[in-house]
């Protein structure tokens, strides 16, 4: 049986068995009885293609699914904003209401919302399934915009070639340009994508593209699930940025959030239709306190094909490579996991689990991949749920990657806490390695969570204050010195010891100073940090500039050809004089984490062969000292039946070298 295959891989997962295999039959029963054995799930979820607003040949057709609504009408420019019988909706079965309209009752452009009565009440709303929602800048409210421009985008470039091995730059479209306000999707297409393609990153990760209605929730408390958010632009902005990305040869994956909703009822659906668990679990279990959000009923069909749905318009309408599936963890657990240390396997199989929310990832899984074998999904879960990441025909939930979430949460721990003569070398390698090796994952330095309001970037951390007066290239800066090394050393053994993948959050690579804050009531509602600052990166008086040039020489390094597929192999782990070693492939990894202390002779037992230098931390170029002789040839020495290496490694820097077999 399928589920056998995942115990093979965990012997541990043994005990667990009768949980695991349940919830392969669940899926499997769920499956069948959507798909009736003779479709297959991509073929049975449009729902966008049903639902919201269509032009037809006859005109227009509007549908809406409220069973708890007593009467529907469109208003609009159209008629006034006025209830009018020729704009009220007729029921269908299930709860499905209808109106179609001649061709000139709606035009492009034209506002337009729902008027929905139910027993006890009525309200405006914005249908569940529209494509276009704008804000009014005087009153701020939002409303739905029909959007059939006479001719769509036209695509250019083929889909970027299949990503085995995602080098992420994420990236937040509103905060992207140093002028403070909302930036747009044609800035970031003009300015920003050359910035990433130059870097060397093969994937880009957008946030916030549903849209919300609160822009200081980062787009994590999504209003309208089919809607790009119109404070960046338009939908053909957002597919030029798409299709120009590809042209680049970058695949692009969205932030896509089904692990919640905005509680909003006017814009979102936490009241749709008078019936608050129409969406969402009735009772406690419908709201996310932590969050302050609903929660989705993943045990109803029609929320099932809503979201599935989703999936499908996103991949098929905008082409994106693939989606970053936001807060699982809170998915997975009716506790949403919050509080909780998941230090045994027990506490993955303890009836916590919401299996519905496990049902629907892995159906999600298998129509995403069913509609484009090459795309890819990306799990945000911090439990470490066995299996997430393993295929659904091996007894998994079918994610291609997951997010090494414990990696940033490490080295943030590590430089707030502890004195750089206490880093545990050993402990290093073993929190940035210890992985499930049967379950691809991407590494990260640091989390853009833990740059927002309160916190600081890693590399302000690291220097604080000093940014704001020793960045200078004439300036020198013990504090900044130390600072510029450990934010290079950090990133380059993170990316040096990730399972399959690596992400980068939109100007960290060159050390971007002080925090993440959306203008919100707080600040004033200021845009001060809510963009980046690529003026520091590009001025070469800065001392920034030396931080990307070191990350673009680390991706084109991780990018090469066999880069991931050996794990990383332990040779020298010298607590006591903080040296860390390791080989990986055909690459020797060295650092000394020793703050004071250069070794001028350190001998260590290696593969014998020649070795060259092909990334030096410590160069001139990348703001270091230039310490070591990159053009030295290092050849191993046979002595006492062992091949060693001789090499002088400085102290608080990082090199790489790599075997030459000639």
């Amino acid at each position: 049986m399928m589920e056998r295959n995942i115990i093979l891989s965990d012997p541990l997962l043994e005990p667990f068995l009768p949980a695991i295999r349940r919830r392969q039959e669940k899926s499997a029963i769920r499956e069948l009885e959507f798909t009736n054995r003779k479709r297959r799930l991509s073929d049975v979820f449009n729902n966008h293609l049903y639902f919201g607003l269509h032009r037809t040949e006859e005109g227009w057709v509007f549908r809406e699914w409220a069973p708890h609504a007593t009467a529907i009408y469109l208003i609009g420019e159209t008629n006034g904003w006025e209830r009018r019988e020729a704009f009220r909706l007729k029921p269908l079965a299930g709860g499905v209401w209808e109106l179609r309209l001649p061709a000139e009752a709606l035009w492009h452009g034209m506002l337009y919302k729902l008027w929905i009565e139910w027993e006890g009440g009525a309200g405006e709303r914005i249908p569940a399934y529209v494509r276009r929602v704008v804000q009014d800048d005087m009153t701020k409210l939002f409303t739905a915009q029909v959007w059939e421009p006479e001719k769509g985008y036209e695509w250019k470039y083929p889909k970027a070639p299949a990503i085995k091995h995602p080098l992420i730059y994420e990236a937040h479209v509103g905060m992207c340009m140093e002028n403070r306000r909302v930036s747009t999707f044609n800035e970031f297409r003009a300015y920003i994508l050359p910035r990433i393609a130059e870097l060397g990153y093969n994937t880009i990760q957008l946030m916030g593209i549903q849209e919300h209605p609160y822009y200081g929730s980062f787009g994590y408390q999504v209003s309208s699930f089919y809607a790009v958010s119109s404070r960046f632009g338009t939908p053909e902005d957002l597919k030029r940025l798409v299709d120009e990305a590809h042209g680049f040869g970058i695949g692009v994956v969205m932030d896509l959030v089904h692990s919640h909703a905005v509680k909003n009822e006017a814009e979102g659906l936490g009241n749709f239709a008078g019936d608050y668990s129409q969406y969402f679990y009735p009772g406690e279990r419908g709201t996310h306190k932590l969050w302050n959000s609903r929660c989705f009923d993943y045990g109803k069909e029609e929320v099932i094909a809503f979201l599935l749905s989703n999936c499908k318009y996103w991949l098929e309408e905008f082409r994106f490579d693939g989606f970053r599936f936001d807060g699982v963890t809170s998915m997975m657990y009716w506790d949403h996991g919050v509080g909780r240390d998941f230090t045994e396997y027990k506490f993955y199989y303890d009836g916590n689990q919401d299996e519905d929310a496990i049902t629907y990832l892995t159906l999600a899984n298998k129509l995403c991949h069913e509609i484009d074998p090459t795309m890819i999904t990306i799990a945000e879960d911090m439990s470490g749920m066995p299996g997430l990441a393993y295929p659904i025909e091996k007894g998994g939930m079918g994610f291609d990657f997951r997010m090494s979430m414990g990696v940033p949460d490490y080295w943030i721990k590590l430089v707030k806490e502890k004195r750089d003569e206490d880093w545990h070398v050993g402990d290093m390698f073993y929190e940035l390695t210890n992985k499930r090796r049967e379950e691809h994952t991407i590494s990260y330095a640091e989390s853009h969570d833990q740059a927002m309001v309160g916190d600081k970037t890693l590399f302000f951390r690291l220097v604080d204050k000093e940014v704001y007066t020793s960045m200078s290239v004439f300036d020198h800066s013990l504090v900044i010195d130390r600072g510029i090394a450990l934010h290079k050393m950090i990133r380059l053994l993170t990316v040096a010891t990730a399972g399959d993948g690596y992400l980068n959050f939109m100007g960290n690579e060159f050390g971007h100073p002080e925090w993440i804050d959306f203008p919100r009531e707080g600040n004033n509602w200021s845009y001060e940090h809510a963009r980046r600052q690529w003026s520091l990166a590009d001025d070469p008086n800065l001392r920034f500039r030396f931080l990307n040039a070191f990350d673009k020489a680390m991706i084109a390094l991780a990018g090469g050809e066999g880069f991931f597929e050996p794990a990383p192999e332990p040779v020298v782990r010298d607590n006591g004089q903080q040296v860390l070693m390791f080989r990986r492939g055909r690459y020797l990894f060295v650092f000394n984490f020793n703050p004071s202390a250069s070794f001028s002779d350190y001998r260590f037992e290696a593969e014998a062969g020649k070795y060259v230098s092909v990334l030096d931390s410590d160069a001139l170029c990348f703001g270091g000292f230039g310490r070591i002789d990159d053009g030295q040839e290092h050849f191993t020495l046979f002595e006492g039946g062992k091949n060693l290496l001789s090499l002088y490694i400085p102290a608080r820097m990082a090199f790489v070298l790599e075997r030459v077999i000639e």
